[in-house]
């Protein structure tokens, strides 16, 4: 059979590139499709936001006329700035179980960003690191939770034959909501007391006053995580779009601000996790029904997802993570939910492990970014 790897750039290139991933894991149970009309947003160059300062080639490889593979090619300006590095980047890989698929998808990305010289490509990242990224390599039991990564047990293993090495490892806690240190809740709840009487005080988001909440939660956000790996600053589009995403998915009870004497300083943000319903929509599709089916539903999901947590770095250490991650303890509880994933969590992020691992937390899976070099 002949391989051959062929540009994605007409709409119905792009369709099939989008709906491959969906063939591809039909037989898993646990995969659940992204829904259509956000990744086709992915792939409007007039629109997303990465568009402003990145550039991405989207290919899909073939054998004998079927479809078995599929990558992108990036470039991010911007991350290469923001830390004077020199990496290409790939993403939304997808590849049969084959070896000479994969390494030509890598090859021919590899290719495509030849003309930048890049020291070596970094991925999955859809389209940044800010994003979808990483290879999920343990836990594959369950389904992903909303904005997290699902793929095949054989992926790790061919990368690593083909000649990719391990970047950084994220991991997902799972906390289960009865199963959680009642002695650690109740300690975050001594603390917070403690914490008031220095006028640092926590409290649910505002969707009332959302414009000027997410005008505060970028700074802090940006602060936060500076120093973090991988950390890339949004731009102002990019945190509006997201932003007005969360909107439609945030649910006050489960987002809290920390402030000192008004003036935020550290934010934690849960989702319901809506892959609870989505998991059933044939390749992602809302219509005709499906949109009704998340209206009728949205209240009956069992956990959420802990996605998002920044504290500025002079309030590290005072136990504010500890008390976010209670509060969304308690009121998973009041709501009788099964619980929340905490993820995605940089292995070297030992805070917000420690503090997981506090509250008995499992780490139940792992995620991985790999590094590919490129050839001389």
């Amino acid at each position: 059979m002949s391989l051959v790897i062929r540009e994605a750039n007409s709409n119905k290139d792009i369709k099939k590139f989008i709906d491959f991933a969906h063939d591809l894991h039909a037989n898993d149970k646990n995969y659940v499709p992204e829904i259509y009309v956000a990744q086709r947003e992915f792939f409007d160059k007039k629109k997303y936001p990465f568009y402003e300062y990145g550039e991405a080639q989207c290919f899909l490889a073939y054998e004998d006329d079927k479809i078995v593979g599929r990558i992108a090619a990036i470039k991010n300006k911007r991350y290469n700035d923001y830390h004077n590095s020199n990496i290409g980047f790939f993403g939304f890989l997808e590849f049969i179980e084959s070896k000479e698929v994969a390494q030509a998808l890598l090859e021919k990305a590899g290719e495509w960003l030849s003309d930048e010289n890049y020291d070596y490509l970094m991925g999955p990242t859809n389209f940044t690191t800010n994003e979808t990224s990483g290879f999920l390599v343990e836990g594959f039991d369950t389904p992903p939770m909303i904005m997290m990564a699902h793929n095949p047990s054989y992926y790790d293993g061919i990368l690593k034959e083909i000649g990719l090495k391990k970047e950084m490892d994220m991991f997902a806690y799972m906390i289960y909501s009865e199963k959680a240190s009642d002695k650690s809740i109740k300690l975050s709840q001594m603390l917070e007391e403690r914490l008031k009487r220095s006028n640092i005080t926590i409290r649910n988001l505002s969707l009332k006053n959302f414009k000027t909440e997410v005008k505060n939660i970028k700074e802090v956000y940006n602060e936060a995580w500076e120093n973090n790996w991988g950390f890339v600053p949004f731009t102002d589009r990019e945190f509006d779009h997201i932003a007005s995403g969360l909107k439609m998915l945030a649910d006050e009870k489960f987002a809290y601000i920390a402030e000192d004497d008004g003036k935020m300083i550290g934010f934690s943000i849960s989702v319901p996790n809506l892959n609870e319903i989505t998991i059933n929509f044939k390749k992602g599709r809302l219509l005709p029904f499906n949109i009704f089916k998340i209206l009728l539903n949205k209240k009956k999901l069992k956990t959420v997802r802990i996605m998002a947590t920044g504290i500025k770095e002079a309030y590290r250490r005072k136990g504010i993570e500890a008390i976010f991650f209670a509060k969304n303890i308690l009121e998973a509880r009041k709501r009788k939910l099964i619980g929340g994933e905490a993820s995605w969590i940089l292995e070297s992020n030992q805070e917000m492990v420690v503090s997981a691992e506090k509250l008995n937390g499992i780490k139940y899976k792992t995620y991985r970014l790999y590094n590919y070099p490129l050839k001389g």
